[in-house]
């Protein structure tokens, strides 16, 4: 059976509803965040689905421009009016209709819900308007549950605002971050508005399931996501016959199309990833990556970003070009940089696995040469879409600022677990396209080792 429950969203001007509401829902495109006062001027609604036909209605109100005005204008509390009676006998005045136009439809909003999130920016000093916002919000006669928003901001003056809660008999308050909301944070919400709503603890608890069993299932997805990339980045191999190794312009041409199509499989995992967490494609904060922006190609394949990686992870790791070859010799003349040739050494193809370099030396002695990606190059590509990764699980999607990665990235020595588990994927260039019961092993595999690294 559906139960569905009404929770308004209030607040001050710009205290991060809407923001709120964004993160809640996982839709960035939801309202309008600015940093202008004002900008939610009508109520709207957002409905969210859980287990067991539970149903949460969310309705994003407009800010309390003026509770000092709004207060005076509700008038002293007569003997035989309750406080809420006090709001709608204002409510059916003039001055709801003109001058306190907005605040009304908070009001309205808040009767007709069976509770409230009352947002608030801490980063706000406590003035006396948002004492008197606090009283005409307990006036409505309304559940309100306190949602301290951007607690994680250097200026949050999180103690102060506790105070006055507290001595409205607001207790219970829940921390968030809009912006980079808390792991759990939101299974914290509905658990306390359980303890506010007990008659309606079933459907909350059923929404707070399905939210964790969400973000679990996104988690995983992810993962999987990155595990197909790396074993496709592994089993990309392209052969040169010896027609183009006698011809250095059809030699460039093929180095440049299987690049291209390497950072192809790596844009396209970025852009899955995004779609994953649902954010946009083309979302600015995300210019800083560099495959994004058309930097990648440098930065990628650049000899000091290949000798950094090996560096970091050690003697494990395949050190080359990030190409590797059979031979340097094949590709005389071509070169990723101003100090280093195209191609790896024998020694890199030989930690690429004997089979793969027993198929490389046949491939020689008829006049081939194939093409591959390096571990170190696939361990970079693995750095960055993990990182990625996190970064994105602990995004809120009101958040503005650009992704700071380093922040997220995965030190390069606990990955030198990954090179073996993609190692079986050198002898299968059909991997890198179509599955198989072998492949689905390879990446069992892969994945476990992922899940290994939290």
């Amino acid at each position: 059976m559906t139960e569905r429950l009404t929770v308004a969203v209030v607040g001050h001007t710009n205290a991060g509803k809407t923001s709120l509401l964004r993160t809640l829902a996982r839709r960035r495109n939801f309202g309008e965040v600015s940093d202008r006062p004002g900008t939610t001027r009508h109520v709207e609604a957002l409905e969210l689905a859980g287990d067991a036909g539970a149903r949460l209605r969310l309705l994003d109100t407009p800010g309390l421009e003026d509770p000092i005005g709004l207060l005076d204008a509700l008038g002293p509390l007569r003997p035989d009016m309750t406080p809420p009676q006090r709001i709608r006998a204002f409510l059916a005045t003039r001055a709801a209709e003109e001058a306190f136009e907005q605040e009304a439809k908070v009001l309205r909003a808040l009767l007709d819900a069976d509770a409230a999130l009352f947002v608030i920016d801490v980063r706000e000093p406590v003035l006396p308007k948002f004492r008197c916002e606090v009283e005409i919000l307990a006036a409505c006669g309304r559940p309100v549950l306190p949602v301290l928003n951007f607690v994680r901001d250097a200026g949050a003056r999180e103690a102060q605002w506790s105070a006055l809660l507290a001595d409205f008999a607001l207790h219970a308050q829940v921390r968030f971050d809009a912006v980079a909301p808390f792991d759990g944070g939101e299974r914290q919400l509905y658990d306390s508005l359980r303890t506010l709503l007990p008659a309606r603890e079933q459907p909350l608890r059923a929404l707070a399931a399905f939210v964790e069993r969400e973000r679990a299932a996104r988690d995983e997805a992810g993962l999987r996501l990155v595990a197909d990339t790396l074993l496709a980045l592994a089993a990309l191999r392209r052969t040169l016959e010896r027609d183009e190794l006698a011809d250095a312009r059809r030699k460039a041409a093929a180095l440049d199309a299987f690049r291209a199509e390497a950072l192809e499989r790596a844009r396209r995992a970025v852009r899955e990833l995004l779609d994953l967490h649902a954010f946009a494609r083309g979302d600015a904060a995300l210019a800083m990556l560099p495959w994004l922006d058309g930097r990648w190609a440098a930065d990628l394949f650049h000899p000091e970003t290949l000798r950094d990686a090996g560096v970091r992870f050690g003697k494990g790791a395949a050190i080359g070009a990030g190409i590797g070859l059979a031979a340097d010799a094949a590709m005389a003349g071509l070169s990723l940089g101003a100090a280093t040739a195209l191609g790896a050494t024998l020694g890199g193809a030989i930690s690429q696995g004997f089979g793969t370099l027993g198929r490389r030396i046949a491939d020689a002695m008829q006049g081939r040469e194939s093409l591959s990606l390096e571990d170190a190059l696939i361990l970079v590509v693995a750095q960055r879409l993990l990182g990625l990764h996190a970064a994105l699980r602990a995004r809120g999607h009101a958040a503005q600022d650009r992704i700071d990665l380093d922040a997220n990235a995965v030190p390069m020595d606990r990955l030198q677990a990954l090179p073996r588990a993609w190692q079986p994927a050198r002898a299968h260039p059909e991997w890198a396209e179509g599955d198989s019961p072998r492949r689905e092993a390879a990446r069992r595999e892969l994945l476990a080792r992922l899940r290994a690294l939290g």
